[in-house]
């Protein structure tokens, strides 16, 4: 463009004038560029603010609308006229409230707010679900939220969807645990139902008859089912375990003959001690039984002969490698691993190995709960299990227990076999069962062999005995009393009578029997089923233990 001087009088010629006039030329042009940009700005803001997907506002500190996008008619149906200069809690789901006037006063303070949520009511009553981001200017709160009402939905969809996928796999897997269960029971009750009926047609034929055979049947798939179960606890960690520290070298040494004898002599075996070996917490006869069952499953694996090695060591766990071995906490452990050269495993074998009745084997020659119930020990220890299997290289079984700080136990003595009738003369136990006929059972046992029995079916009979003079030299209580349960009616027979001797009997680990997972002094834990010479001899074994001691008295401050 062009700039029209006029001067009067003129002086065309004139220096300074010219120079005038270029630097007012200069600074108009300048000024009218800047006017230029500032239209084109404000045009392109107008356009973003007309077009806007997401809800644009400004928001006074108190709550007022100064102004809104058109977004709003689009998402909510109200016309920007009918908000601005409204307070937002009229468009606001009443149950936001709070949360939103709490998120507003923090914008106002000059905290950007990031991906808050809320709830707009539209036009006709619906509810959008709006992520809201802020940022504070000349006392006003700038905001921008977008409308995630359906992405939420979504979202929602595919958890109901991946929940209901999981439920499918659970039903799946239940009905293949109960199929396997109710085959196994079915087998065992067979052979138990059909040898009494056996005896009660021989004995009504004649009572004198030699029923020994059917009755060592009874026993012998009596005492199948009690395993069963045991493992089947094992695997869901539900079973009693006895933790204490456990010199895992010595134990392995102490089974290297019965592993011998189990794998058979085609099979090469080799135990590698490690010195400065720590030693584990944990249950020892769950872990014999753990690592006989690695054993077995490593010969099986190796028909035609092979090398069998076990080994342990110290782990030491960070955070990275208490992911990659699944461990439950970063720590010290101790890593048992048997090794073969057997054929190895797939990994979709790999991958269902710990499943309870999945098994390779052929038909009668393995339950499939071998390896779960493996698991379920480690798990229930605190520790875990990992399988290691190269293609055509063997397995390596690893078990992972965690490394004990508490000094080595002097071994139990061991438990004497058959009746025992050596009761102490006047020893009164309080037998607390729900179960009647298992509490008659036991009463009977107990009398037999001399000692005073009385009995409670619940709790709350037993603590009105406990509570009275009557005297008790042992509680015998079944731990999964209705109610009030075994370990309460033991912790306030405690309280009554300090010092009380306590025998849990129980059917599997319940949190309530041992608290932290460890009893206290004085009291002890059987596991259903039980051979009745076998409570005997527990009964026998804690009345005749050295008391345990007493609990400090509180003493007043002076």
């Amino acid at each position: 463009g062009y700039l029209v001087l006029g001067l009067n009088p003129c002086r065309r010629r004139d220096a300074e004038v010219m120079d005038l006039a270029r630097l007012l030329a200069g600074q108009i042009s300048g000024a009218l560029a800047s006017v230029a940009a500032l239209a084109t700005e404000r045009r392109r803001a107008d356009r973003i603010w007309s077009h806007s997907r997401d809800l644009l506002v400004t928001i006074t500190a108190d709550g007022i609308f100064r102004s809104v996008s058109p977004s709003w008619t689009r998402i909510l149906g109200h016309a920007p006229d009918g908000v601005v200069g409204r307070h937002y809690s009229e468009f606001l789901a009443p149950e936001d409230g709070a949360a939103s006037a709490s998120a507003l006063q923090q914008a106002a303070m000059g905290q950007d707010l990031t991906a808050f949520e809320n709830r707009f009511r539209t036009a006709d009553g619906d509810v959008r679900c709006i992520s809201w981001h802020t940022a504070m200017e000349d006392g006003l709160v700038y905001a921008y939220g977008r409308d995630v009402t359906e992405q939420k939905a979504s979202a929602e969809a595919l958890a109901l969807a991946e929940e209901a996928l999981r439920h499918a796999q659970k039903m799946e897997a239940v009905g293949h645990l109960t199929g396997g269960i109710a085959h196994d029971f079915n087998n065992l009750l067979t052979g138990i139902t059909g040898s009494l009926d056996m005896i009660r047609r021989r004995r009504g034929q004649d009572p004198a008859a030699d029923i020994e055979r059917y009755l060592a049947v009874v026993s012998a798939s009596a005492s199948r089912a009690a395993s069963l179960t045991q493992r089947l606890l094992a695997f869901s960690r539900r079973q009693p375990l006895d933790p204490k520290p456990v010199e895992v070298m010595q134990l392995i040494l102490g089974m290297a003959d019965l592993i011998r004898r189990s794998i058979g002599e085609l099979i090469a075996f080799d135990i590698q001690p490690a010195p400065g070996l720590w030693r584990a917490q944990c249950d020892p006869n769950q872990l014999e039984s753990a690592i006989l069952n690695l054993a077995i499953n490593a010969r099986d694996a190796m028909p035609d002969g092979g090398r069998l090695v076990i080994c342990a060591g110290n782990l030491s766990v960070d955070e990275r490698e208490r992911l990659r071995h699944r461990l439950a906490t970063p720590g010290d452990y101790v890593r048992i691993a048997v090794s073969d050269t057997g054929h190895g495993m797939s990994p979709e074998v790999m991958a269902k190995a710990f499943d309870p009745f999945f098994t390779t084997k052929p038909i009668g020659k393995g339950t499939g709960l071998g390896l779960s119930m493996i698991y379920g020990f480690a798990q229930q220890s605190g520790g875990a299990v990992g399988i290691e299997s190269p293609p055509g290289g063997g397995t390596t079984l690893s078990l992972y227990l965690p490394r004990s700080t508490r000094a080595s136990e002097a071994p139990a003595a061991p438990e004497p076999d058959g009746w025992i009738a050596t009761g102490p003369r006047g020893a009164t136990v309080l037998v607390v069962e729900d179960e009647a006929a298992v509490r008659a059972l036991v009463i009977e046992a107990l009398t037999e062999v001399g000692f005073t029995t009385i009995e409670a079916a619940d709790g709350p009979a037993a603590l009105d005995i406990l509570r009275s003079r009557q005297v008790i030299d042992l509680l015998l209580t079944d731990v999964g009393l209705p109610g009030l349960n075994g370990r309460q009616v033991a912790d306030a027979g405690r309280s009554l009578r300090p010092g009380l001797k306590v025998l849990f009997v129980t059917g599997y680990a319940h949190d309530a029997a041992v608290g932290n997972g460890e009893l206290e002094p004085g009291m002890e834990l059987i596991t259903k089923p039980f051979a009745i010479d076998r409570l005997v001899a527990r009964v026998e074994a804690i009345l005749t233990a050295a008391e345990p001691p007493a609990p400090p008295e509180a003493t007043a401050a002076v």
